[in-house]
């Protein structure tokens, strides 16, 4: 089983998640509206990690955080939508 470590980096405007496997980086960025709201814009990961989960993790990561921080989410995102329509468990993280 491979492991991976996920870094969060954050500015004054913007962040991003950064997942890091064989060399290889997966990313979901984000812009930071106001102290309680982001919007997830984008979620890249390279086609040789596609398939393994990193999305997910990255997301779920973004979930975990939100919910830490007391921030809520905008999926602009078309993956973190996809996975919040996955996980209605989730839904107290995500602007209804």
């Amino acid at each position: 089983m491979t492991t991976f470590q996920i870094l969060r980096e954050q500015g004054e405007t913007r962040g991003r998640y950064v997942l890091t496997r064989d060399g290889l980086e997966a990313e979901l960025t984000y812009t930071i509206v106001n102290p309680g709201l982001i919007i997830a814009d984008h979620t890249g990961v390279p086609e040789a990690l596609r398939g393994h989960g990193e999305g997910l993790a990255l997301v779920t990561r973004l979930v975990e955080d939100a919910r830490t921080d007391g921030v809520k989410i905008v999926p602009l995102c078309p993956f973190v939508n996809a996975q919040r329509m996955r996980h209605p468990d989730w839904a107290d993280a995500f602007v209804s």
